[in-house]
């Protein structure tokens, strides 16, 4: 196992999944942190890393040689993303809505289409490896390979120990590409019915992924008992339970992370990453 990765997520947006993740990267040595929230990255207001390294990402979309075009309509059948459309015997391309697939070249017969490369967004990472984050560019449908060049280029990082993913809230291709290839997952919930909820999900989805996870309860106080015996049911751990307190919550709106400020916090999270590690390796 080269680098340990830990991919922190939940089932909706607002539980903590952020503030855990960064807090991990900030306690554990020879870790990296991870942004892969393309749409909407906000690591970097915790963590203020300095983004000396930056790539475009760039993706494959059809032009069309309107020369050789004969208007067969091949290219806009073969489509599944509407990206392409035949007007009075002529192609339009929609580079927006390409997914990216190569079809519309492969059945075009008088091979009408080429490939140009177009950026959809850039990744970004510090010179020192701790901090890494990709973004996409608005209008943009997917940032898959964002995320996909993202973590190409950790794992190309030879001092890194650790990698945490920040994922996006929910469980979309975009979560599921962050959590490919990950060693363990940490589910971060809320106490509510709409927690409950969407960590069914999240949980389901580590599940077929077949990847091992454990569940933190942030804002953690009388009602955990209705996640408790959710986990229970579903033999998943509660591994952390962090209480809601409204000076973490001051704090966090300045950009100071819990960690910081609450030794007793930072000595759990190291305790849980080293049980983690241990169960990895095991």
């Amino acid at each position: 196992m080269d680098i340990l990765k830990i991919a922190v997520l939940s089932g909706k947006g607002g539980t903590g999944k952020t503030t855990i993740a960064a807090s991990l990267a900030k306690v554990i040595p020879g870790s990296a942190y991870v942004d892969c929230d393309v749409e909407e990255p906000n690591g970097f207001l915790f963590l203020n890393p300095d983004l000396e390294n930056n790539e475009q990402v760039l993706v494959p979309v059809p032009e069309v040689d309107a020369d050789l075009c004969t208007g067969c309509g091949d290219c806009v059948r073969i489509c599944q993303f509407n990206a392409l459309a035949l007007v009075r015997g002529q192609v339009i391309v929609f580079p927006e809505l390409c997914h990216h697939c190569g079809a519309c070249a492969l059945v075009c017969k008088p091979m009408a289409i080429t490939e140009e490369d177009r950026s959809i967004g850039t990744i970004s990472w510090s010179a020192d490896a701790s901090f890494f984050q990709g973004k996409l560019n608005i209008g943009e449908p997917a940032g898959i390979p964002i995320i996909r060049l993202l973590k190409k280029t950790v794992e190309g990082q030879p001092s890194i120990k650790t990698a945490i993913l920040d994922c996006s809230p929910g469980a979309s291709c975009a979560v599921v590409n962050s959590l490919e290839g990950s060693d363990y997952a940490l589910i971060v919930t809320e106490p509510t019915p709409f927690g409950l909820h969407d960590l069914k999900i999240a949980v389901d989805l580590v599940k077929q992924m077949k990847i091992r996870a454990g569940v933190i309860i942030n804002k953690s106080g009388e009602r955990d008992e209705i996640i408790e015996d959710y986990c229970s049911q579903a033999d998943v751990s509660v591994l952390l339970k962090v209480p809601y307190l409204r000076k973490v919550a001051e704090e966090y709106a300045r950009g100071i992370l819990p960690v910081e400020t609450n030794e007793n916090l930072a000595v759990a999270l190291t305790d849980m990453y080293t049980n983690i590690r241990r169960e990895v390796k095991s």
